[in-house]
């Protein structure tokens, strides 16, 4: 006995062709028009290019980053009061700047932010 003969049909199997394109023109639809957000944007052509001549004077300042501690000179600062601490050094003044590998590019941009007020600082960062 035949499918057809009981008034069955047999059943065809479901493409998924069409609804993996579909699923793709609204990925790409969501990525096209979606917008990120800029927290903010610092200009990175001001710091000394790498291997730059050292200038002699006042011991450089040393700021080691870390997603959630900041250190300068080995000690533990609070990121605001930052600008009062290297503003107190003798001008001018050389920030060496080093990341720990769990910094995010946030976290970087908002400790150069903090320190663009400084007049006179030479900012370097150590890879």
């Amino acid at each position: 006995m035949k499918l057809q003969d009981i008034g069955l049909q047999k059943r065809r199997r479901v493409s998924l062709t069409s609804l993996i394109d579909v699923i793709f023109l609204l990925l790409l639809f969501f990525m096209l028009s979606s917008t990120f957000s800029q927290y903010s944007e610092f200009p990175l052509g001001d710091l000394a290019p790498a291997g730059a001549p050292v200038s002699a004077g006042p011991p450089p300042v040393f700021i080691r980053v870390s997603a959630n501690r900041l250190d300068v000179n080995g000690a533990a600062t609070p990121l605001a009061d930052l600008p009062r601490l290297i503003g107190e050094q003798e001008a001018p003044v050389r920030a060496l700047i080093s990341l720990n590998s769990d910094v995010s590019a946030q976290r970087l941009t908002d400790v150069l932010v903090t320190l663009r007020p400084i007049a006179g600082l030479d900012i370097t960062l150590l890879e």
